[in-house]
């Protein structure tokens, strides 16, 4: 049975980030139904309001995404009476985050410290380029720093160029994801305990946590990883093959996936001594798919996956948006939504994943407009129409 209450109703965050890390956490709760008020000061929001690189009359398509669900209170917290406020509203919070560079909120007067004085139940999830602590947390830190630091962008690219990049920001949303786990860890825990606690994200720490055995490899075993493009040194075949309109990518570094594949090609590579075993593939991987690169070239991408459907070998197109968009089975498991904007109109985004068959997440309402629920909220914590008009002229909101 479907309950018709998300998982996090009820659930109140406070989001004074701004970019990507931090408002991509705040996403992900929102997702799943937690309450998250975004904070921008009045006379600077949130850069990524105007951010992508195509914009639709003038209006950001990234904007939409990363501040669906939310609402948006404006409040200069470099003030006393805007960090009076922001305590008010922290009494009736649950989870607070943050992602600027660590002492801000200290300077603010409001730190955890002092959060936690007034809501002893807080989480306050807090996310930087190098974490909180350490000689180097006083360092701004972006995505494409703590990419380089963790370790990750010494392995992308070409390994006669020099370090590549995704085209997303990966550092950023991976912390993003991270801290949004640490959240509700966090507000696990306080189930037990009935305190709250800092969930400590740095970007870095996130990026190696995703670097598998590189460390132990070096320290022990004296091999450090090194670019190798679009390929897996020594994991044949495994990588991106081309055909007579695209790409595709196949995987078929298993005996039985790879007797599949020299079946499908109607080759006796499987029985040949130098492709028969995993070793020997990784030792010959390059001629091997030079073989397989001349068998696809003569193909579609369109044949090729049906060809590795019916033969059950792993395979699949290299998507761009158009790609996807027009592909039956993201429409069928509705990953992607269309969601009403008031300027935009429908907006194609991804959906809310991952999905949970009791307690699904959803997307109500697209991005809000600066301050468009500022008067809403103040008037939650007990601020009138006379008050909220005050502090509108003094720029406190």
């Amino acid at each position: 049975m479907t309950d018709p209450k998300p998982p996090l109703a009820g659930l109140r965050v406070i989001e004074l980030g701004q970019l990507i890390a931090g408002p991509f956490c705040g996403q992900l709760l929102g997702d799943f139904g937690a309450e998250v008020i975004k904070i921008e000061p009045p006379d600077a929001p949130d850069p990524a309001r105007g951010w992508g690189a195509a914009k639709v009359d003038g209006q950001s398509l990234f904007w939409p995404i990363i501040a669906r669900n939310k609402k948006s209170l404006t409040l200069n917290l470099r003030t006393e009476k805007g960090q009076s406020i922001l305590k008010e509203l922290a009494k009736s919070a649950d989870v607070l985050i943050e992602n600027f560079r660590p002492g801000t909120l200290e300077r603010w007067n409001i730190g955890p410290d002092v959060l936690h004085q007034i809501n002893p139940g807080l989480v306050i999830t807090r996310i930087s380029g190098y974490g909180q602590t350490g000689p180097e947390s006083h360092k701004a830190g972006y995505a494409s720093v703590g990419e380089a630091k963790g370790g990750l962008r010494h392995l992308i690219g070409e390994p006669d160029r020099l370090p590549a990049r995704a085209g997303v920001s990966l550092g950023d949303t991976m912390t993003g994801t991270f801290a949004a786990l640490g959240t509700m860890m966090a507000l696990f825990s306080r189930e037990r305990t009935g305190k709250g606690q800092v969930v400590d994200a740095a970007i870095y720490e996130t990026v190696m946590a995703f670097m598998e055995s590189l460390i132990p490899e070096y320290a022990l075993a004296g091999h450090t990883r090194e670019r190798t493009g679009p390929i897996l040194p020594k994991v044949a075949p495994s990588g991106v093959y081309p055909c007579s309109d695209g790409l595709v990518i196949i995987g078929a570094n298993q005996d039985t996936l790879f007797r599949r594949l020299a079946d499908m090609c109607g080759t006796d590579w499987a029985d040949d001594p130098r492709y028969a075993s995993h070793d020997a593939r990784g030792e010959n991987q390059l001629e091997l798919d030079g073989k397989i690169s001349l068998w696809t070239k003569q193909r579609t991408v369109a044949d090729v996956l049906a060809l590795c459907e019916a033969y059950g070998v792993p395979c699949g197109p290299v998507n761009t948006a158009k790609d996807m968009l027009a592909d039956a089975h993201i429409a069928a498991r509705e990953a992607i939504i269309r969601v009403a904007h008031p300027l935009l109109g429908d907006v194609p985004m991804q959906g809310v994943f991952p999905k949970l068959s009791g307690t699904p997440g959803g997307v109500k309402k697209s991005s809000p407009a600066l301050g468009e629920n500022t008067g809403e909220i103040l008037s939650t914590i007990g601020y009138d129409e006379a008050e909220q008009q005050s502090l509108r002229q003094e720029g406190i909101i």
